[in-house]
């Protein structure tokens, strides 16, 4: 699973089982027609796995995530990224501070 930097600012998420051959095929305007559109990319971060499966769970799970929560992952921001991660919902609080 990998994120990509957009030449606009944007972020890319995907998953690919030759990470070098894919960001090369994204500059060559040859992945996504999202990054085709906004070259060129640069790899800022990504994370390996065993299976194709688990990597395509994951790419799926950080596609769905907001730029701070992305942000935080890639500078390694683990407090952040639970906070961001903390449902912030009116019924969620009111079960906090019961606690």
């Amino acid at each position: 699973m990998y994120i990509v930097e957009c030449c606009d600012g944007t972020y890319y998420t995907g998953s690919t089982i030759d990470l070098e051959r894919r960001i090369e095929q994204h500059n060559a305007g040859e992945g996504a027609n999202y990054t085709a559109k906004r070259l060129p990319v640069k790899l800022i971060y990504y994370e390996e796995f065993e299976h194709v499966a688990l990597a395509f769970y994951r790419e799926k799970q950080v596609q769905g995530w907001n730029r701070a929560k992305k942000e935080a992952l890639i500078k390694a921001n683990i407090k952040d990224l639970h906070d961001l991660s903390e449902c912030k919902n009116e019924s969620h609080f009111k079960n906090k501070k019961m606690e």
